[in-house]
């Protein structure tokens, strides 16, 4: 099986780390790629590289879109892929119509089937993001659903000591864009209810300013760590006491996945995403959106009701190794790309 993967996402960001874990799995899988992305993220391109695959960048210009489209006809040509899966939509708009019919758009996001004009085939990451494209008039037999996965098995936790915080606190990690969606205003507000807890942020993005002034007014800069983007993401999870989720929009969000992946308790806002696979007192806790009081609470009964977090982390260790794992991300994946290179 040959897969040309065209990915035009930010330098940085959840459904990039998505593509690039995904790629990589399916590397270890035996499965030959080629890859066409942007220049701007040198751990990403290395890590294609580190496993032998030919990369290509672009910059996807949509204004002068000729070099990138160049690019991607080239690898179709001298590559020769059984399938092209196009990540986001603006990889989408790049799809050749000569190549239509093994192409496939890839949806972390209610994106118009007109962003993937030329793919024939459709992935969404969720249920209801398979609902969506299926309403925009895609055929049941060329759409599918194929999850995500999460593996951090072995991997040793960060030195707490790195990151100034005492060995024996309780640390909520939030894995997180800054950006308004994301509700960390929120967990900063709720953060201030509950004594003693630490907050780690891990993600860069336009409110940064803005939330280290509001962690300042509340008198956390003692408490609460920016921490930037981090490659190390199962480091952080593996030394973190819980993981918060406070996003008001989230089509989906891998922080679900990451958490059980990482054996560590999920405490998630309702957004659309965690709604549909977070079953409150189950594999997490279910808080609306919005709402620093419940998430303070929320938060609190982690930390202090006994055996809590042990019942969320073994609910959510079973909803991650039933959907989630990586086997099940290979044994999908190479299905639907085996539909696509057979036509159907």
């Amino acid at each position: 099986m040959r897969v040309l993967h065209v990915m035009a996402g930010a330098k940085e960001g959840g459904a990039e780390n998505i593509m690039l874990e995904s790629v990589l799995a399916l590397a270890d899988a035996g499965v030959s790629q080629a890859v066409v992305t942007r220049p701007d993220n040198e751990f990403r391109i290395r890590s294609f590289r580190d496993k032998g695959m030919r990369v290509e960048t672009a910059s996807f210009n949509k204004m002068w879109p000729f070099p990138t489209r160049g690019a991607i006809a080239k690898l179709i040509r001298e590559f020769k892929p059984d399938a092209a899966e196009y990540w986001m939509g603006r990889a989408g708009e790049f799809a050749p119509a000569s190549f239509r019919a093994k192409s496939i758009g890839w949806y972390g996001g209610y994106y118009k089937l007109a962003r993937f004009a030329n793919c024939e085939w459709h992935v969404g990451l969720t249920k209801d993001l398979l609902r969506h494209i299926r309403d925009q008039g895609v055929p049941e037999n060329r759409a599918a659903i194929i999850h995500t996965y999460a593996d951090f098995a072995g991997v040793p936790p960060v030195d707490r000591a790195t990151l100034n915080t005492p060995k024996d606190a309780p640390v909520a990690l939030a894995l997180a864009r800054l950006h308004e969606k994301k509700g960390l205003d929120t967990l900063l507000d709720a953060t201030a209810k509950v004594p003693g807890l630490y907050v780690w942020i891990a993600g860069e993005g336009p409110l940064e300013a803005e939330l280290k002034a509001h962690c300042t007014r509340l008198g956390l800069d003692d408490r609460v760590r920016f921490l930037g983007w981090r490659n190390d993401r199962g480091a952080l999870l593996a030394a973190s006491t819980f993981v918060a989720f406070p996003s008001r929009y989230e089509p989906f969000g891998t922080v679900t996945v990451d958490a059980w992946a990482a054996s560590r308790a999920l405490v998630a806002a309702d957004a659309v995403g965690p709604a549909a696979y977070v079953v409150d007192g189950v594999n997490g806790l279910l808080i609306p959106k919005n709402d620093v009081d419940a998430l303070a609470m929320a938060m609190r009964r982690v930390i202090e009701e006994p055996g809590l977090a042990d019942r969320l982390v073994a609910g959510g260790r079973a909803s991650y190794e039933a959907t989630f794992n990586r086997a099940a991300f290979v044994r999908d994946s190479l299905a639907f790309y085996e539909r696509v290179a057979k036509g159907g």
